[in-house]
């Protein structure tokens, strides 16, 4: 006997609703993402929990000797550990990341994180476009073709509201080649250090790893992976990934103050 329509209806919007269920516990998270070739895993770059959740991760994977390596929006592609040894200083490894030291990328905060996968003897690798290219990527046409034209409109968007509305509609198109650009960068390093049998961590803000127009977009037609969505409170809402990781909502702040601020100079 055959479902009805209706119960089959009932049952894609079952299935549906798990996938986004937010999981109670690392345990749970780790029995609804493993096993995988590829772990995405977004954050609010503001939120201590989310960090947290990462440098859990990496520890529990490496324990399993189940980490091929971390691959991180914070460090430019091309900058790795693989050279050095499980006990190398945090001096060291900033230096074999050439970690940006401004405020987007405090060490403080992601120093943790890199440190737990270095004594592990698990690499970490820089995904992100480098500096030097982004003026090519600005003006790299080929880029709007990367991407389905709706994607295209998509991200158009998410940049414009990003920036708090505030950049010219001259630099909606330029910036948006850029984060393209850092989510094809951020794909092709994850790429290249798959193991069989392992997890490749990418770790970056949830604007990369959504699956509606970041790196999952840039992958192979049929990879595998999994995406994490940490979100705090109810920011980031439209981020979509496989799973959720909630934490608590941070005490609201303009962040668009500071971009006004540097507009205006």
């Amino acid at each position: 006997m055959k479902p009805s329509l209706a119960a089959t209806g009932l049952a894609v919007l079952w299935l549906a609703a798990c996938a986004q269920t937010p999981p109670r516990d690392l345990s749970a998270l780790l029995a609804r993402t493993q096993p995988t070739p590829l772990l995405l895993v977004g954050e609010q770059h503001d939120a201590p929990e989310h960090q947290q959740l990462q440098r859990e991760l990496v520890q529990t994977l490496a324990t399993r000797g189940g980490l091929a390596a971390v691959v991180m929006e914070m460090a430019e592609a091309g900058r790795d550990t693989r050279h050095l040894s499980r006990d190398a200083s945090e001096d060291a490894v900033r230096q074999a990341l050439a970690w940006d030291q401004g405020a987007n990328w405090p060490w403080p905060v992601y120093g943790p994180v890199v440190m737990a996968a270095v004594r592990a003897d698990v690499p970490v690798l820089g995904g992100n476009l480098p500096r030097a290219r982004m003026r090519e990527a600005m003006a790299d046409t080929a880029l709007d073709r990367s991407v389905d034209a709706s994607v295209l409109d998509r991200q158009r968007a998410a940049v414009r509201e990003g920036h708090c509305d505030l950049l010219p509609d001259s630099q909606i198109a330029p910036m948006t080649r850029i984060q393209l650009a850092r989510d094809r960068s951020l794909a092709d390093t994850a790429l290249q250090a798959l193991a069989p049998g392992r997890t490749v961590l990418l770790i970056a803000g949830n604007g990369h790893v959504r699956t509606d127009i970041g790196v999952p977009l840039h992958l192979p037609a049929g990879q595998a992976r999994r995406v994490v969505v940490a979100r705090a409170g109810a920011a980031g809402a439209d981020a979509p990934g496989d799973v959720v990781w909630p934490t608590p909502a941070l005490p609201e702040r303009d962040h668009c103050a500071g971009l006004r601020e540097r507009f205006k100079r």
